[in-house]
């Protein structure tokens, strides 16, 4: 079956089929999709019913929390738009009901087109399921070639990483939303471990989840890493002021006093399965390890380092 026609409801499939220079062949994105840049001309097939762009984080975790608990959609399909594109193929996930389109999406999708695309889920948890995400969608898009390209290029940069030798290993505790606080799961803890850091609280490939401020305190970081899920830099700065900067029980962490607070780029290099995350290793090595990768090239404003 040859694919001409591909709706893709996760943004990390949609940087990759531009990877593939399978855009033309793109006709349906999410709201999400804003990278690379022509994938903000899409025709929109899913909305989020939530504004977070003007919601704080606590009021984002109320909503979301109280849409699951009700059995209500986090996110809506356009059906004319998705009428419209056709699909011979969707690309979607079962990894996070609150992060992307979901099963629900999904069924309704199925129900109102005429007729049958194929599906393909993307879940990676880890990077190597990253990795082998890639070639598997250049098999469906008979793009073996230029997913094998892709996919050695990515390895390069990681054992790049991975070569340095590492004798300390700072304690790093990643936080993917930070009011509630919330661990940093899935591919994050072994991106630390490879970027030289000993990662706290959370394991490879779990889900992320809730977690009281006595665990983090337990656990005496060395570094914190915010990243919540879908904020840029700026956006989580603002966050911490509004929420952390002159909390007593916060200030009073190891990391804390000694400014090793760190602001990342979430949205474009970590939470997202995308192969993006590979220069989030790169940057987390930058934070770790600063003197070390000093001359590794990352994207401007990819992080900020907090001070008290």
């Amino acid at each position: 079956m040859t694919i001409k026609r591909i709706v893709s409801f996760l943004p990390s499939a949609t940087e990759l089929l531009y990877e593939f220079g399978v855009e033309e062949n793109l006709f349906g994105v999410t709201h999400e999709c804003k990278y690379p840049h022509g994938a903000k001309s899409k025709p929109i097939v899913i909305n989020s019913v939530i504004n977070s762009e003007k919601l704080s984080s606590n009021e984002i975790d109320k909503i979301t929390c109280e849409l699951l608990n009700s059995g209500k959609n986090i996110f809506v399909l356009n059906r004319e738009n998705l009428k419209k594109a056709d699909p011979d193929l969707i690309i979607t996930q079962e990894t996070c009901e609150a992060c992307a389109a979901y099963t629900n999406q999904v069924q309704e999708s199925i129900s109102i087109l005429n007729r049958k695309p194929k599906l393909h889920s993307m879940d990676p948890h880890n990077i190597q399921e990253i990795l082998n995400s890639v070639m598997e969608l250049g098999e469906i898009l008979k793009k073996q070639t230029r997913a094998k390209e892709i996919v050695n290029s990515l390895e390069k940069r990681i054992q790049n990483v991975k070569k340095e030798n590492i004798t300390t290993r700072p304690k790093v505790l990643a936080i993917e939303w930070i009011d509630p606080f919330f661990t940093a799961g899935h591919w994050i803890s072994e991106m630390i471990h490879i970027a030289g850091g000993l990662n706290l609280i959370s394991k490879t490939g779990e889900h992320s989840r809730r977690l009281n401020f006595q665990v983090i305190k337990d656990s005496d970081p060395d570094i914190i890493v915010l990243m919540p899920c879908g904020f840029d830099v700026k956006r989580t700065v603002l966050e911490y002021k509004n929420s952390l900067k002159n909390d007593k029980e916060w200030n009073s962490l190891k990391a804390v006093k000694k400014n090793q607070v760190y602001a990342v780029d979430a949205n474009s290099f970590f939470s997202k399965p995308s192969i993006r995350t590979i220069e989030g290793l790169e940057i987390l090595a930058k934070i770790i390890h600063p003197s070390k990768f000093e001359n590794l090239s990352i994207s401007k404003d990819s992080f900020s380092q907090i001070s008290r």
